[in-house]
């Protein structure tokens, strides 16, 4: 047995056990293998995972530090009893521990540091050479990226200890790049993935059970069950639900849980469900969803920036960063995503590799903006003609996108504010020379893509 004895909050602790796997007929389903896990403030149970070559292992995340004992327990006897301690020690700076949500509708790291998803999809980038998968890295490393939607796409050996390790090292690598890795479990669009979704009961459970194991651990970790519920036809709402609570009974880190699907095609006042997925090309719809639900909505698939011969993968990279600002100032979260084909038939939405578009240098200005701003800021739909985020009588940010307003009015609470015009596509920020007081009106220049930023600088209470 080899252990570490101290580890810090939030980060992976493990338990390696070696094992004669030779009497075991199917090391993954024969031998079970679970801890408890023991702090004077809290107590949880993960379970094992068989890794290949007689290796089991157990995986923990501690949210306490101090002290933490365990206690395996297994039908095989030479598992069985095995007790232990170790040091869970105070988190390092850059390690704010996994996502929570945070006043229903805005997310935050477990240490309470705000935490804005500026999210890619790139689902099988795992699944390439070696060299493309580095390459990937380096582009999201440059990117404004701090999350990534990866589809979980086991080959017809369902749990296949080669394909899972080397999906683990890539969460790993992201988890140091400081990006949160959203699984989805029954991806069945694409390649490598044929099967998934055509599992039995029993054979569900065994997958479910064996992802949550080895990946729970991980702080960077969220759990997506499918990529567009619509087009599994076979499961219907109770099946998700069924899944789900097993989910919950097993993530003992609790990491966020969701569904994507279309605005009507599930619904998302599901207790299990901790924030919205939403497939929909209007992103208007934002204000209204976190309204109804009061849960985060993150409209993950709103269409590409690319040339594919679809109107979902032939976005202008103006459009799209047109809908990623409207949503995101209509109170939500929008996903990017990038389809240009390449010579060699590769995308980035798929494949990984180079980011080609103009929209992501946009994306990254628009990131500094917001994560410049009050974090309690919310949608104020008082402003029904310009999607607007605010801290009433402190700050307010407001997108024009498509209309080309020559002026817009305003009147606020008493104090001095200073108003700057924001061209979200040149990424030019100009402040104004006087300040703003009561009801006061700003000429604009009428020209697509701009925002307008107002903060308070002085007097009021």
């Amino acid at each position: 047995m080899s252990l570490a004895n101290i580890v810090e909050r939030w980060d992976v602790y493990e338990i390696a056990l070696d094992v004669d796997d030779s009497r075991a007929g199917n090391p993954f389903s024969d031998i079970q293998l679970s801890a408890q896990f023991e702090h004077p403030l809290h107590t949880a149970e993960a379970e094992g995972f068989y890794d290949g070559n007689g290796k089991y292992r157990i995986r923990y995340m501690p949210g306490q530090e101090g002290v933490w004992k365990y206690r395996t327990s297994s039908n095989r006897m030479e598992l069985d009893g095995l007790i232990g301690e170790f040091i869970c020690t105070q988190a390092s700076p850059d390690n704010h521990g996994p996502i929570k949500v945070r006043d229903n509708t805005h997310f935050q790291y477990a240490d309470g540091t705000p935490y804005t998803p500026i999210g890619t999809s790139c689902y099988g980038w795992h699944l390439q050479s070696e060299q493309m998968q580095k390459l990937t890295l380096r582009s999201l490393q440059k990117s404004p990226f701090n999350k990534v939607r990866i589809s979980v796409t086991p080959t017809a050996d369902l749990l296949n200890v080669s394909y899972f390790s080397r999906l683990e090292q890539r969460v790993q690598d992201l988890a140091a790049l400081d990006i949160q890795a959203e699984l989805i479990l029954f991806y069945s669009e694409d390649e490598g993935t044929e099967g998934i979704d055509k599992l039995s009961p029993e054979e569900e459970e065994r997958y479910l059970r064996y992802v949550i194991a080895r990946f729970a651990a991980y702080r960077n970790i969220w759990w997506s069950f499918v990529n567009e519920q619509d087009r599994s036809p076979d499961k219907k709402q109770q099946d998700w639900d069924r899944l789900a609570r097993m989910i919950m009974e097993y993530d003992y880190g609790v990491h966020l849980r969701t569904i994507l699907s279309p605005p009507m095609g599930y619904d998302f006042g599901a207790p299990w469900i901790t924030h919205m997925s939403i497939k929909h090309t209007d992103v208007r719809i934002a204000s209204e969803y976190t309204k109804h639900y009061a849960k985060p909505i993150i409209i993950e698939e709103c269409g590409c920036e690319g040339n594919l011969d679809t109107r979902f993968g032939s976005l202008t990279p103006e459009e799209l960063m047109c809908r990623i600002w409207e949503g995101h100032l209509r109170g939500g979260y929008v996903t990017h995503g990038e389809t240009y084909l390449r010579n060699d038939g590769l995308l980035w939405h798929w494949h990984g590799g180079e980011l080609q578009g103009q929209s992501i240098q946009r994306i990254e200005f628009m990131r500094g903006i917001l994560e410049d701003a009050p974090h309690q800021m919310a949608y104020s739909s008082d402003r029904l003609d310009a999607a607007t985020l605010e801290v009433r009588g402190e700050y307010y940010l407001q997108y024009f996108g498509p209309h080309r307003f020559a002026y817009r009015e305003f009147a606020l609470p008493e104090g001095k504010y200073q108003a700057e015009i924001i061209d979200t596509w040149n990424m030019t920020i100009t402040p104004l020379t006087e300040l703003m007081e009561g009801r006061f009106r700003i000429d604009l220049p009428g020209k697509l893509y701009y925002a307008l930023r107002i903060r308070k600088v002085s007097g009021g209470s």
